[in-house]
């Protein structure tokens, strides 16, 4: 007897045997509801935050097990990075985490700077904790407008993108681009923030706390939220230890983990802050952690504004710094245009060594070192390694996104198919990582 193919993929061995040999059809249903379903979710799912693929064991609508199924938007980063020079590099890491490309700028960055053994200007280390710190809320703000959209919320979907743009006008005043902004650059900042970098930094200031607030009166007693997160994708502090999870996920399990405490960079051992943390360990939970996490950051950031001070943003060193970089200007913030002009146009030494800084880069000691920086998915790290030639031997970054969704499957488990989607939106992974 013939089997429709179609039936044939969906029919268990056993099943399949009785359905061949002719058996009544009441003995294939029963051979066929002793076995669970497999179905796919994805790779292009609207509730998938990329493209990711879901492989989901159904019991009826119970998720049995869950399998993440990764690599359709590898990129190969990290071994183009080996043909790159150090600074072009940059261009690289920012595109992994598109929703944080300042973390990647700079934990790279830090990398190279700890080969090198240099200290970066103290402008540009708080700059650098100014941006990051915003970033910080603008990836929060994507996660809370994604998944209020995918549960029905398109009005907290509109408030998200709305305040998040604000944010990215920030990065474009300084950088030139909204995203993928190679900014941050081994030895400090491509260059100096602009003469109302502060006035915008404040308005932002002004303006975030009422939004979050507005968040909160949408969301907060919200009856189809509460129902939705509540006792949802739960993850106790043992588990996450055992998948290495990190970041708010392991926060919302009660544990105060945050490496801007535990392991302090960029001075971040100087700022006044709480780690926020909830006991309840579910998506919920997860809610309130990145809402508090917003308001800390902004703290941070007053905090940084406060104490900003003059000076160059890269650090005088002759091996990788272009002389422009190196010229101060009168206020001792700028480049100094009149020696711009000696050092190109009377300097012969300085332009041959500009011209192989542009051309060829720097190059780093041989070493190995490991960076870890705090993102907003968690420890994001970068593992470098130099043989001293002008372009990395290999650079391998441990990414919150991949690591974090490694815990689909046993935070899906028990739960309904419907609810998949809110445990993905929770873990908030970003594809550009994890495909990086």
């Amino acid at each position: 007897m013939a089997v429709d193919p179609n039936v044939e993929s969906s029919l268990s061995d056993d099943a399949l045997e009785l359905f061949v040999e002719g058996a009544d059809w009441e003995s294939v249903v029963d051979a066929v509801e002793d076995d669970t379903l497999t179905v796919n979710m994805g790779p292009q799912h609207p509730s998938t935050h990329g493209v990711l693929r879901l492989v989901l064991n159904l019991d009826g609508e119970v998720v049995t097990k869950l399998t993440p199924i990764i690599g359709y938007l590898h990129t190969g980063i990290e071994k183009n990075a080996e043909y790159r020079t150090w600074v072009q590099g940059t261009t690289f890491f920012t595109r992994m985490d598109y929703l944080a490309p300042l973390y990647n700028e700079a934990a790279y960055s830090l990398g190279v700077e700890q080969l090198l053994g240099i200290d970066i200007p103290k402008r540009a280390e708080v700059v650098r904790v100014i941006l990051l710190e915003f970033n910080r809320i603008a990836s929060h703000l994507v996660w809370l407008a994604t998944g209020g959209m995918e549960l029905g919320s398109t009005t907290m979907m509109t408030f998200g993108f709305r305040e998040r743009e604000h944010i990215l006008d920030l990065f474009e005043s300084q950088s030139g681009l909204r995203m993928n902004h190679a900014y941050i650059r081994p030895g400090g900042l491509a260059q100096d923030v602009t003469s109302d970098f502060v006035e915008r930094c404040e308005s932002l200031l002004e303006l975030l706390p009422r939004k979050i607030a507005d968040y909160e009166d949408l969301l907060l007693k919200n009856p189809i939220w509460n129902d939705r997160l509540r006792g949802v994708g739960i993850i106790d502090e043992q588990t996450c230890y055992e998948y290495g999870v990190t970041g708010p996920l392991l926060r919302a399990a009660g544990v105060p983990w945050d490496l801007r405490k535990a392991e302090p960079c960029l001075g971040y051992d100087e700022y006044d802050f709480e780690v926020p943390t909830e006991t309840a360990a579910d998506s919920f939970a997860r809610f309130l952690v990145r809402i508090a996490e917003m308001r800390e950051s902004m703290g941070i950031i007053r905090q940084a504004l406060d104490r900003l001070p003059d000076g160059p943003v890269m650090v005088a060193d002759k091996r990788i710094a272009w002389p422009s970089q190196q010229a101060l200007g009168p206020d001792g913030i700028g480049n100094d245009p009149e020696y711009i002009r000696h050092i190109m146009g009377e300097s012969m030494e300085s332009l041959i060594n500009h011209f192989k800084l542009v051309t060829q880069g720097f190059t780093v000691p041989a070493g190995q070192v490991y960076v870890p920086l705090e993102s907003p998915r968690g420890e994001l790290g970068y593992a470098i390694t130099s043989t001293g030639t002008n372009k990395p031997y290999r650079v391998h970054v441990r990414e919150p996104s991949f690591v974090n969704l490694q815990a689909a499957d046993v935070m899906s488990r028990g739960h309904m198919v419907s609810d998949v989607v809110v445990v993905v939106a929770s873990l908030d992974p970003v594809m550009g990582g994890v495909d990086r």
